[in-house]
């Protein structure tokens, strides 16, 4: 793909889909197309027409919804864990053929395709794949979301080196705080992380707002990211 992003994290549940659906919000008023994929959900709970992918249905109405969900998300799987295990347990031979077909069908020249993966770099994506072979594959540059808390240096450089060892290109680092911030002693893990990585690393305060308020919020704070992409 010749345009386009993969947001990972450093774990499950740092936010990856709040910078997803911001980024997305901004570059579609930006301009772009943008094409959001999250390939494959987990941890979907059912609903009255089948199993709803929540954080598929956030992307794409960030995106301005112009992608049937279908689209957006083609598998969906019940137990919250891995999607590897989760589709085992489902009975679904799910492939990382499969998974390179759901992000690039129906994606123009022109598109912006955005990616949201599942868990961390490293966490299982379908039989014998990580994350990783997924972005590999797409060859994307790689944006990682990680939760500004203790332990998110050694979680934040592992995760770095790994993208760097697979030769992609590392797109940014966002430092999201999922829940508010209590007394950190002084931790300020976004100064040692740009000095270690030597890279722009950017913070998304904790916010009790979520929807379209959210993303019109918070896809301001994301400007000196998406002027890589930003059209003209």
């Amino acid at each position: 793909m010749k345009q386009g992003v993969f947001i990972t994290g450093t774990d499950t549940g740092v936010g990856k889909t709040r910078i997803g659906a911001a980024l997305a919000w901004h570059l579609s008023r930006s301009g772009l197309r943008v094409r959001p994929r999250k390939p494959v959900e987990s941890g979907c709970a059912q609903g009255p027409h089948g199993l709803v992918p929540q954080d598929a249905m956030t992307l794409r109405e960030a995106a301005g919804g112009a992608d049937p969900l279908d689209r957006v998300c083609r598998y969906r799987l019940r137990a919250p864990l891995s999607p590897e295990r989760a589709a085992r347990l489902e009975g679904l031979p799910l492939s990382l053929g499969m998974l390179y077909e759901a992000c690039r069908a129906d994606v123009g020249a022109g598109d912006f395709l955005l990616v949201e993966g599942a868990g961390g770099f490293y966490s299982p994506m379908a039989q014998g794949a990580l994350n990783a072979d997924l972005a590999g594959g797409l060859g994307l540059p790689v944006l990682v979301v990680a939760a500004d808390r203790l332990g998110a240096l050694n979680h934040t450089l592992l995760t770095v080196e790994a993208i760097r060892i697979r030769g992609l290109a590392l797109a940014g680092l966002v430092l999201n705080q999922p829940v508010p911030r209590m007394d950190d002693g002084g931790m300020d893990n976004a100064e040692d992380l740009a000095r270690w990585l030597r890279c722009p690393v950017l913070r998304m305060p904790h916010s009790s707002h979520c929807g379209a308020m959210a993303w019109h919020r918070e896809a301001d704070r994301l400007i000196t990211l998406a002027a890589q992409w930003s059209a003209p």
